[in-house]
């Protein structure tokens, strides 16, 4: 697995453990389509910007991590859908 996306996995499922969610697991094509639904929230100008909170330098970082691993996570199921991602390529 790439780094970028194995990273955000780590990250959703120990912030998802807080509230009693179940993990994400890549072998499961249904959690496949979870983690890229919650990609394409956290792309959506309002949350990647944090309302426009955050400096353009901190955007464009959690921009191209998010995009990152949103074409990391296409590469390895190509029939996920993205609304967000799919937009820029």
């Amino acid at each position: 697995m790439a780094n970028e996306l194995k990273q955000y996995i780590d990250r959703a499922n120990t912030f998802g453990k807080l509230f009693g969610e179940k993990e994400y697991d890549l072998n499961n094509v249904f959690d496949r389509r979870r983690l890229a639904d919650k990609l394409d929230c956290d792309l959506s100008p309002e949350n990647l910007t944090c309302d426009g909170e955050l400096p353009r330098a901190e955007v464009n970082r959690r921009y191209k991590e998010l995009m990152t691993a949103a074409k990391q996570l296409k590469q390895l199921d190509p029939s996920v859908k993205f609304y967000e991602y799919e937009t820029e390529v």
